[in-house]
């Protein structure tokens, strides 16, 4: 078969999804240099227009940014995307949320990787009022187009089990290709980002014990939980500080911080640089995640890259990518995970576990991740002729036996 030219359909670098930027950047960066024989990869994404910053402050409000967003994601980039048809062989979304533009392209070429089914909550479980009919109008091409595509890949089995179980897709049209933790993600010292996260942090202090959280403020994330836990812990270990990282809080999360006496115990950080990240990690005495769903938690695994204690939400997925290494709690018993937390402050370090962690993350690779899409593209496009191709629907994930 000729070298493939592969189009990774990214999302606009504006809207600040860092996890669906990391997707992309990880696909075209290793097709790119390991792949190169077989697949010519390009990541596109058409430019963001800002009509309304002529209106001053306006035009820089959140109300006018998400005007501008919908302009750009549901009229613009769709237009942008007919006119690259002839150019690619294939066209891979990396972000589901992204699947309307699968409707303007051929779809028996179009691939799309699919993280988790919250972009189609809005049809699943329909709700009344005038907000729920402008996000089922959302949701309703967004859906079409991820059926249109020719294959789903799911990044962990329990997206995928979502998916079929919800009727999104049909099984034999999905497969699970998990995502990889990025090789800067390590346990070892790292001179410049360890400097750099300590001019923000401060140097580490063995008695201040830092919690680490890292991602957004959806309402999934359950960060009144992690400010509850927090406080719990922070009365045992009056020193502890929660590290943040991913951006401010809401409001509402501020005024349970208040409430909670914590206020001023939260450092908030935004996204930060990769190696700068796994800096943060490797300070962390704990990382938090309280989540109640998620798609594949990409923070865990790469807290166990840096060989650090992560304690999870029981969720299947969560389970799924952290194995047996991560603690699990449920996610609304703040008691369990406030006495979990403190076990770890008051144990010692076991060199054991941590090897036992990084060796753990280590299975889940960008190398493996590629080189399980690659073969993916093989079979689409050989079906997109006409042929037969086998595809693997479980086969493409790392073994967590």
């Amino acid at each position: 078969m000729d070298r493939l030219k592969i189009a990774i359909v990214a999302d606009y670098a504006e809207e600040g999804w860092a996890s669906m930027d990391l997707v992309a950047e990880m696909l075209a960066t290793r097709l790119t240099r390991v792949h190169q024989d077989v697949i010519d990869a390009t990541l596109i994404r058409p430019r963001f227009v800002r009509p309304l910053t002529q209106f001053g402050s306006l035009g820089r409000s959140k109300l006018a940014f998400n005007a501008e967003r919908a302009l750009n994601r549901y009229f613009l980039y769709p237009l942008w995307i007919r006119r690259q048809r002839g150019n690619f062989t294939l066209f891979h979304i990396v972000d589901h949320s992204y699947s309307h533009l699968t409707n303007h392209l051929p779809a028996d070429r179009t691939i799309i990787t699919c993280h988790d089914i919250d972009a189609f909550r809005a049809i699943l479980a329909p709700s009344r009022g005038p907000r729920a009919a402008i996000s089922r109008a959302i949701a309703s091409p967004i859906l079409r187009g991820f059926r249109r595509a020719a294959m789903v890949t799911c990044v962990s089995r329990a997206t995928r089990d979502a998916i079929v179980e919800h009727g999104l897709r049909a099984p034999l049209t999905t497969v699970v290709i998990a995502n990889g933790v990025d090789s800067l993600m390590s346990p070892d010292p790292d001179t410049a980002s360890d400097t750099a996260a300590e001019s923000i942090l401060g140097r580490c202090n063995t008695e201040a014990s830092e919690i680490v959280h890292v991602g957004s403020t959806e309402p999934r994330k359950r960060i009144e939980v992690l400010l509850q836990v927090f406080a719990g812990v922070a009365r045992k270990f009056p020193k502890a500080r929660l590290i943040r990282v991913g951006g401010g809080l809401m409001p509402e999360h501020w005024r349970v911080a208040d409430a909670l006496g914590i206020k001023d115990r939260i450092v908030i950080m935004p996204f930060l640089e990769r190696r700068v990240l796994a800096s943060v990690y490797r300070r962390a005495a704990a990382v938090l995640l309280p989540s109640d769903a998620e798609g594949f938690a990409l923070p865990l695994l790469e807290a166990m890259a840096c060989g650090r204690p992560v304690v999870a939400s029981d969720l299947p997925v969560l389970r799924e990518v952290g194995g047996d290494l991560a603690i699990y709690r449920a996610v609304d018993d703040v008691t369990s995970w406030i006495q979990a937390v403190c076990s770890l402050l008051e144990g010692r370090e076991d060199r054991e576990q941590v090897s036992a962690r990084t060796a753990w993350a280590g299975r889940f690779s960008w190398d493996t991740h590629c080189a399980s899409t690659v073969e993916l593209y093989r079979a689409v496009a050989e079906m997109a002729t006409g042929k037969k191709a086998a595809i693997s629907v479980q086969g493409l994930a790392p073994s967590t036996e």
